[in-house]
């Protein structure tokens, strides 16, 4: 009898290493909340969808964020550029990346002012962001125009959160592109945490922006990675409810990218 092949679950662990890239990390969570709730029609959709845009319209406030985005497609773009001398590359491949770096920064340029700078001038929007900061502020006896909203139809607030999102499409679509040419730009290697500990130098000509650790999802202990832009670390902790964490005592074996694009 033929042998049967196991293919076993893995968790990857990702761990940015400067702020730029834990900024696109945020960023893309809170997009991926609020495209999940999208799926559902339930007021409590509705409710998280809102908490999610409200907090995206938060992490990019800051006036440069759309310069820091273009000139971030620019410097991938100009990567790919280059890797067009290359005869092994997939031509094809290479020019539908181009495509779609062109067209987002075509897009970018387009966009007047600061990113949901529509959002924050909306009186409904406004009211929920103010409130958010409270604890328990969203009760329908603080903002009942909210409470009126919610019990609308579900199309009708569907609508309503596609339109919200519409002006902030090309920042996000920017951000999935920047971080899959990121995590796509290494391989991975085999690696042994000695007693759980492991420890690594990196090249100061080339910047790493991203270290990504996988595991095999049944491994009873999972990775605590920290770095800088010299070294990085990674140690193997026990999961525990109560009391103070412990290191494994044991070789871990574990997959190492270190995305450098």
């Amino acid at each position: 009898m033929a042998a049967v092949a196991r293919v076993y679950k893995k968790i990857t662990y990702e761990q940015p290493l400067n702020e730029k890239m834990r900024t696109f990390l945020r960023l893309e969570l809170l997009f991926l909340q609020v495209q999940h709730n999208l799926e559902g029609d339930s007021e409590w959709n509705s409710r998280a969808m809102l908490t999610s845009l409200i907090e995206i319209l938060n992490v990019c406030s800051r006036t440069d964020f759309k310069t820091e985005l273009l000139r971030e497609l620019e410097r991938h773009g100009a990567m790919l550029a280059r890797l067009e001398q290359v005869p092994e590359v997939d031509q094809d491949r290479l020019r539908e990346l181009l495509s779609e770096v062109d067209t987002l920064i075509d897009r970018l340029h387009a966009t007047s002012g600061q990113f949901g700078q529509s959002l924050r001038s909306n009186d409904f929007i406004c009211s929920i962001r103010q409130r958010s900061s409270i604890p328990g502020g969203l009760c329908d006896f603080d903002l009942p125009m909210y409470h009126y909203w919610l019990q609308r139809p579900a199309k009708e607030r569907l609508d309503d959160v596609r339109q919200w999102l519409s002006p902030i499409d090309p920042m996000w679509l920017s951000i999935e592109l920047i971080l899959r040419l990121t995590r796509e730009s290494a391989a991975a290697t085999a690696e042994v945490a000695v007693a759980g500990f492991f420890q690594r130098s990196l090249d100061q000509n080339i910047t790493c922006q991203l270290v990504c650790v996988t595991v095999p999802a049944r491994l009873l202990y999972y990775p605590e990675i920290s770095g800088s832009k010299h070294r990085f670390t990674v140690r193997f902790l026990a999961p525990v409810t109560d009391g103070r964490t412990v290191q494994s005592v044991d070789d871990v074996k574990f997959w190492l990218t270190c995305c450098m694009s």
